[in-house]
């Protein structure tokens, strides 16, 4: 257990039966009534923000977090299959603990699997990847840098909205915080 006086940064703590880190919080002692403690947390399972304030000395179990760099080797209709780097043994997660997370993902990529009390928690996968265009519609003359977008299909089957001059066979970068296309790499 630990105690709002024993808060730090990127501490990861239980609320409510959901997992949180820590991102801020400040001590206030007003002239009248109890000090309490706010804080901005960040819930570990979906990413979003909460500003939440407890009184001084609430107790709160504290979470052992760990961070591992995983390879996705594969994955089937149900299950996400990983391998551990160091030891290479194979994890696998159903398809609902993994979410949407790998959409953007290759076979064969090195993803960091996060883990709460032991248990997986989540995936997060590079910042950008690489993927080539597997379907789009053909662009027409006069297409420039500074049209407008149109919707294309990755290798990995996921849909992202790219230039008009794209075309089918082009490998472009994708931000996968956002699911959008950065650059074109080559084509």
């Amino acid at each position: 257990m630990v105690s709002t006086n024993d808060f730090r940064n990127g501490m990861a703590i239980e609320v409510d039966g959901q997992s949180f880190t820590i991102v801020e919080f400040q001590h206030v002692k007003p002239g009248k009534g109890g000090a309490f403690v706010r804080t901005k947390l960040k819930n570990l399972n979906t990413g979003a923000g909460l500003d939440k304030t407890f009184r001084a000395g609430e107790k709160f179990r504290r979470l052992r977090v760990e961070s591992k760099k995983m390879l996705y080797l594969y994955s089937t209709p149900e299950e996400v299959v990983l391998m551990d780097n160091e030891t290479y043994e194979q994890l696998s997660l159903s398809k609902a603990e993994v979410g949407e997370s790998l959409r953007f993902v290759k076979d064969n990529v090195d993803v960091e699997l996060l883990a709460i009390d032991g248990r997986p928690a989540g995936i997060t996968p590079p910042i950008f990847v690489e993927l080539a265009i597997t379907d789009t519609q053909p662009g027409v003359k006069g297409d420039t840098v500074s049209g407008g977008s149109k919707p294309a299909t990755v290798e990995t089957g996921a849909a992202v909205n790219v230039p008009l001059f794209l075309k089918v066979g082009d490998v472009i970068k994708i931000d996968t915080r956002s699911g959008e296309y950065v650059e074109r790499v080559s084509g």
